[in-house]
């Protein structure tokens, strides 16, 4: 049996399945993880979605920002994006069943025996890996609850900026979505740049990489993620220094869909078929 954690699919279904023949994926043997983002922007959301999670026990997957942005405008608390390609899923006849799954999915998995951790988008500095699984349960606890419309209006912000145990309520919740779901930067004394989304070498210099913060408490953890499309172990050699594997290649925007096998890190890639952007 292999576990293959692929990067964002954004509705690249097309793209999927050619990953999977590349790696000749055993659905009675074989396990896919997702980092998350399986919907919107690409082609096809709505297959996507239906995909993964016709897969149930083979698959685990992570929230990412744009799936709950889908769950946002499902519940009309967001307005669609002009750019969003959601409608297919939202009039679908199985849209409330593909949308109560999605509520269900986790903001982090780990595997004790592989020993590797996903996220969609990273872990804030003062976090240690026990520490970030309470804190993910406690906020899906919330998601999948009579409070998730309550809660989702007031998810959005770039507010609390950093973390201590004192927040409480929205604030608190709205710090740990952010940093599953949308971190890349971090100042050196761990407070978020929300705004920063430039390749690494072109951010200010004043910021890091959430991973390359000198005091993160989870740099000896091994961590697959997505959400940073300029940021994968094609571009840059050092991430061993990081114990991180960062898998969104950009599918999207015309570059590769990738899969890496967890039980011996090797890389796998298929062509996008999206226009080159």
């Amino acid at each position: 049996m292999s576990t293959y954690a692929i990067g964002d699919l954004q509705g690249c279904y097309s793209e999927l399945q050619d990953l999977l023949h590349e790696i000749n994926f055993d659905k009675a043997n074989d396990r896919l993880w997702f980092v998350g983002d399986l919907v919107n922007r690409g082609p096809e959301s709505l297959a996507c979605l239906e995909f993964v999670k016709s897969l149930g026990e083979s698959a685990r997957t992570v929230l990412g920002n744009h799936d709950l942005h889908l769950l946002a405008v499902a519940n009309n608390i967001r307005k669609p994006h002009r750019k969003d390609t959601l409608d297919e899923i939202l009039n679908a006849k199985n849209a409330n069943e593909l949308l109560n799954w999605l509520k269900t999915l986790p903001l982090l998995v780990h595997d004790t025996d592989l020993n590797i951790t996903m996220v969609h988008a990273g872990l804030p500095s003062q976090w240690t890996l026990e520490q970030a699984q309470q804190l993910a349960q406690e906020t899906e606890t919330l998601l999948r609850s009579d409070q998730f419309n309550d809660f989702i209006k007031y998810m959005y912000g770039d507010e609390p900026d950093v973390w201590t145990e004192s927040l409480e309520g929205y604030d608190r919740h709205r710090f740990i979505i952010n940093s599953f779901t949308r971190m890349r930067y971090c100042y050196a004394d761990g407070r978020l740049d929300l705004a920063a989304k430039n390749a690494p070498g072109k951010e200010d210099e004043k910021l890091l990489p959430w991973y390359a913060l000198p005091d993160r408490q989870t740099n000896k953890n091994k961590i697959v993620f997505g959400h940073w499309s300029t940021v994968h172990l094609g571009n840059e050699k050092n991430f061993n220094q990081y114990n991180v594997y960062p898998l969104d290649t950009g599918c999207l925007w015309g570059g590769e869909m990738t899969a890496m096998r967890l039980e011996d890190k090797k890389l796998f890639s298929v062509p996008s078929q999206q226009s080159k952007i």
